[in-house]
């Protein structure tokens, strides 16, 4: 790549003057301003995009840190903040997890990266466990205020505590909704497949959530009848058919998202058995295939592409300073049951047709 130095050797002036030309910081006369565009039309010159954003006072880029980014949940998220961002003249760039989530230290890597290369700010997915989250945020914020101060904003997990603005769900409630809705089904053995184990924030609100309305029901519950099924429809399929190994008169199961439970269910066909009269199964973020599928699966509406618009808005009031508290902000994206013919089989047909 050609750089500014090029340039002015072979236009036989400083490189001060280059750069007053390009970027019409200082009057030179006509007759050096053309001499110098000449040569670098003929060098194919292109300005340095990180450069020039160490020098301007905004990039009119935001970051994003997602989880798996070949899911199906992260892409309607990244839709609703580009929704919000793009007309405001905002270019957003992403990056996460390709098999898993992103892991803690890799987090802080990417935080760097982008302000390195000196974004305007930052949305990002965490998968640092509840523990630890205190001195996570506070390395988070150090390395965003590094150069300039970056906004930053968390999705799915509340870090209000820590300073840090979020636009969050409630994993715990939203997995007592769908095992409340498991045992008003009848249902009286029930497992889960849950996420990978290293994502211990997300994922453990989750199992806790189904522990403890089995705890409550006074219902059998061990760690033999929890199964990871790492976020995937492989990984669901899998899980499902050990649970059915270990458990074969379970009658019903509490997927941690919609993509394991796609797997669970043809587990359970395999197997010979019938949903929902067999096997009841519910999943979790009511994706778009959970109403296509055979039968279509009932699950827990997570607001994917809503949580996305809030986030990139609450971002841009930060980034453009405009009236807003100074304390951080916090929203709570509520989820609501969807019930479908996986659990109660006279359920209606609902095909989602908004999300494709």
């Amino acid at each position: 790549m050609v750089g500014i130095k090029e340039v002015a050797s072979r236009a036989g002036v400083s490189i001060s003057t280059v750069s007053n030309v390009l970027n019409n910081r200082r009057p030179v006369s006509e007759e050096l301003r053309q001499k110098v565009l000449k040569v670098a039309k003929e060098l194919a010159y292109e300005p340095d995009p990180v450069a020039r954003n160490m020098k301007a006072p905004n990039s009119k880029i935001i970051g994003v840190i997602v989880g798996d980014m070949y899911g199906v949940f992260y892409p309607f998220v990244i839709k609703g903040i580009d929704e919000i961002a793009s007309p405001m003249g905002y270019t957003i760039i992403t990056s996460g997890g390709k098999d898993s989530f992103v892991n803690a230290d890799y987090e802080l890597e990417l935080f760097n990266q982008f302000v390195n290369n000196r974004v305007d700010g930052i949305i990002f997915v965490s998968a640092i466990s509840n523990e630890k989250s205190g001195e996570h945020c506070e390395r988070l914020l150090k390395i965003a205020n590094k150069f300039k101060r970056t906004p930053i904003v968390s999705i799915e997990r509340n870090f209000a505590a820590h300073g840090i603005d979020s636009v969050y769900f409630n994993g715990y409630e939203n997995s007592r909704l769908a095992m409340k809705h498991l045992l008003d089904c009848g249902c009286r053995k029930i497992c889960h497949i849950s996420g990978p184990s290293d994502i211990i924030g997300i994922v453990g609100e989750r199992i806790k959530g189904y522990r403890d309305v089995v705890k409550e029901a006074d219902l059998p519950v061990s760690d033999d009848m929890i199964v990871s099924g790492n976020y995937s429809h492989q990984g669901g399929y899998l899980a499902m058919k050990e649970l059915l190994r270990r458990f074969p008169d379970l009658d019903g199961v509490f997927c941690g998202n919609d993509q394991m439970a796609v797997g669970a269910v043809k587990a359970v066909k395999e197997l010979g058995k019938a949903i929902p009269d067999d096997i009841r199964v519910i999943g979790y973020d009511d994706v778009f295939v959970s109403s296509i599928i055979d039968p279509p699966l009932s699950s827990i509406h997570i607001k994917k592409r809503h949580a996305g618009i809030e986030a990139a808005r609450l971002l841009i009031k930060r980034i453009e300073n405009e009236a807003i508290a100074e304390e951080p902000q916090q929203i709570l994206m509520e989820g609501r049951l969807v019930v479908r013919q996986s659990t109660v089989a006279s359920a209606q047909e609902d095909w989602i047709l908004t999300d494709w």
